[in-house]
């Protein structure tokens, strides 16, 4: 087999000279997380080969994921058990989306009532707000509803009694289920929001986190960038895709998480790049860059 064949072996669509050129100018990966760099504990046995190569060509990383259900500093403690160093810097999640949302969009928003994890809740009030208890006397200014892997039955019902009550409605992600490795359905953020959208007969006023395309701000800002040098990475069509679309980055729809070949066939949103994993795409990408 040829070099060529091994490079674009797993990539499901013709690479036209436009496609090579807009690889070429990435300077920037931004990673989903669950169902792209690994499987629930599982790490995929590609990722570390990956992320290794992406420095050695002086291309820039960052972790960009919508599960809130750990914040920042267990998930560095996470990667950092599956062998991956980052820093703080490097990482972003739609809860510190959704708190630099309220603080830009709501400063008045102090209390909130959350249904999301003890991790999540610390790190709002680690930030300046107040968790609200389930108490119809302890009135939030606003609810917050996240992938709550420790939710109640109690604290979903009084939090569609605050929705009900008109109160600024704000959600982490649109995410319907989170991958997984054991033989179970993660029911997400989206799920959660059905449920009380049938009990509430309301939406949330704004869902943060992919496809919102301002989850890519940071990284522009941070590292004077532009959005057509950034290459979002992910395996879901609905968030990491279509936020690539909807910031003009390069939007790569890898097939090891929730996204099938089939499911690309007759979606509204197309990807850039379909591959089998992030290795496939590395090592397209680094093909570019050298061609």
């Amino acid at each position: 087999m040829k070099l060529e064949d091994k490079i674009f072996e797993g990539i499901h669509q013709p690479v036209s000279p436009q496609l090579n050129e807009k690889l070429k100018r990435i300077k920037h990966v931004a990673l989903d997380m669950d169902g792209t760099i690994y499987n629930g504990s599982t790490l995929f046995p590609y990722t570390i080969e990956f992320l290794a190569g992406l420095r050695k060509a002086g291309i820039g990383y960052s972790f960009l994921t919508n599960n809130p259900s750990k914040n920042t500093h267990d998930y560095l403690s996470h990667l950092a058990k599956m062998g991956i160093k980052a820093n703080i810097e490097e990482m972003y999640t739609s809860a510190l989306g959704t708190i630099d949302y309220l603080k830009n969009n709501y400063p008045e928003v102090k209390r909130l009532f959350i249904l999301g994890t003890p991790s999540m809740i610390a790190e709002f009030e680690e930030n300046g707000f107040i968790s609200t208890a389930d108490d119809a006397d302890d009135i939030p200014d606003a609810v917050v509803v996240s992938f709550d892997t420790s939710l109640t039955y109690a604290r979903l019902c009084r939090a569609a009694w605050w929705i009900s009550r008109q109160l600024v409605y704000i959600a982490t992600n649109p995410d319907w289920v989170c991958p997984t490795d054991q033989a179970v359905i993660l029911v997400d953020c989206g799920a959660i929001c059905a449920c009380l959208e049938g009990a509430t007969k309301r939406q949330p006023d704004v869902v943060v986190g992919k496809p919102d395309p301002r989850m890519l701000d940071g990284i522009l800002q941070r590292y004077g960038l532009r959005s057509d040098e950034i290459a979002m990475v992910g395996d879901r069509l609905y968030t990491d895709v279509k936020m690539a679309v909807n910031a003009n980055a390069l939007g790569v729809l890898v097939l090891s998480g929730e996204a099938t070949i089939t499911d690309t066939i007759h979606a509204a949103v197309k990807a850039d790049i379909i591959a089998d994993n992030v290795a496939t795409f590395g090592a397209l990408l680094l093909a570019a860059k050298n061609s």
